[in-house]
């Protein structure tokens, strides 16, 4: 039996997106594969609130993360991390000789333009990045507010965001906040299978990168910008048609909802669910403001076995997640993002209170 993947990722696709994987493949070096990937471009810039250029990589959304501060710090990287994809943001630098710092918040707490600030007004960094949305802690971070503070007194310092697990699931307004590269994936919001990574990316950016001289080769976005641009929206490596094919057909359903229609659906799901765990358990992020908009992180204040739970609910066709990394056994999650819908949060929950009895 399918289980709907009430988790943060991949989560479940629609059935006609399903089938759109299975187009017959055409050329990759032919007209009909540039028509693809340009009209895919122009609807991700509605997505992504941005004039910038779009790339795609078939890679998951890490690959472009690696790809993205290897190929743009000049000098030195501040990473701030919320949690277990922030760490691993310093991870890549450190793995890719690339010299940063590392920013870390207490688990449930921000990164803030405060922080920011402090590191940025040393003079050492020429880079920045930041999660927009933490799946570990399901914290959303105030990055427009982080861009506002680059734009006023860091003009010159490149602004990297990982949208992974809100992008298609709330606002985010890249070229209004100063982002200039902001990076996502397939397999969370925008429901789709895991297997492509996405990322809009300035000209600045570019010109930035085209200062560093080892920026490696497959995830170098430099060179990914420069063959889109003279090759008509062509990559330098084989792309996943199947999943554009399925991309070119999602955003179209994506647009026809309506984008302001598809966050308010969110919210609405993430509202009944923040709502549940409060009466029941309690948040890890304490503040309003910072809490994700595509997935809640539950304290696990009754200490259940979300194993055995998992199980009970795997016998009724539903699948939620543990905690991640240090807050595995503090915490457990559950997702709402995609395509689904409140009526079908609501069956989860039915089903969770049903288990444990509450």
């Amino acid at each position: 039996m399918h289980k709907k993947l009430f988790i943060p990722g991949p989560v479940d696709v629609k059935e006609d997106v399903l089938q759109k994987l299975a187009t017959q493949q055409i050329g990759h070096r032919t007209k009909e594969a540039s028509a693809l990937q340009r009209s895919i471009s122009e609807k991700l810039q509605k997505v992504f609130y941005t004039d910038n250029q779009i790339l795609l990589s078939t890679s998951s959304g890490s690959g472009l993360m690696e790809g993205a501060i290897r190929s743009f710090t000049r000098k030195r990287a501040a990473v701030f991390s919320v949690g277990a994809f922030g760490d691993r943001w310093y991870k890549m630098a450190k793995a890719n000789n690339v010299p940063a710092d590392l920013f870390k918040s207490e688990p449930g707490y921000p990164t803030t333009p405060e922080m920011v600030d402090e590191a940025l007004s040393t003079g050492k960094y020429d880079l920045i990045t930041v999660t927009h949305n933490e799946t570990s802690a399901g914290i959303m971070n105030p990055v427009g507010e982080i861009g506002a503070l680059l734009k006023e007194k860091y003009p010159d310092v490149l602004f990297l965001v990982d949208s992974v697990s809100s992008m298609g699931g709330v606002k985010i307004e890249t070229d209004a906040w100063g982002v200039d590269v902001n990076i996502t994936s397939t397999q969370k919001a925008l429901g789709l299978p895991a297997g492509m990574a996405i990322c809009s990316v300035s000209e600045r950016a570019i010109e930035a990168g085209r200062q560093v001289e080892f920026r490696g080769l497959y995830l170098d976005i430099v060179d990914l910008y420069d063959t889109v641009k003279k090759k008509d929206h062509q990559y330098p490596s084989t792309p996943s048609l199947p999943h554009m094919f399925a991309l070119d057909y999602q955003l179209d359903r994506i647009l026809e909802e309506g984008l302001e229609n598809r966050y308010a659906r969110h919210k609405e799901m993430a509202e009944y669910v923040r709502a549940w765990a409060r009466k029941n358990f309690a948040l890890l992020v304490k503040e309003e403001k910072y809490l994700s908009q595509t997935l809640t992180t539950i304290m696990n204040t009754k200490e259940i076995s979300v194993g055995d739970l998992n199980k009970k609910l795997a016998e009724r066709g539903f699948m939620i997640s543990n905690g991640y990394g240090d807050l595995k056994d503090l915490t457990f999650r559950i997702s709402h993002m995609a395509d689904y819908t409140l009526d079908e949060v609501k069956d989860l929950i039915s089903n969770i209170d049903d288990i444990l009895g509450l």
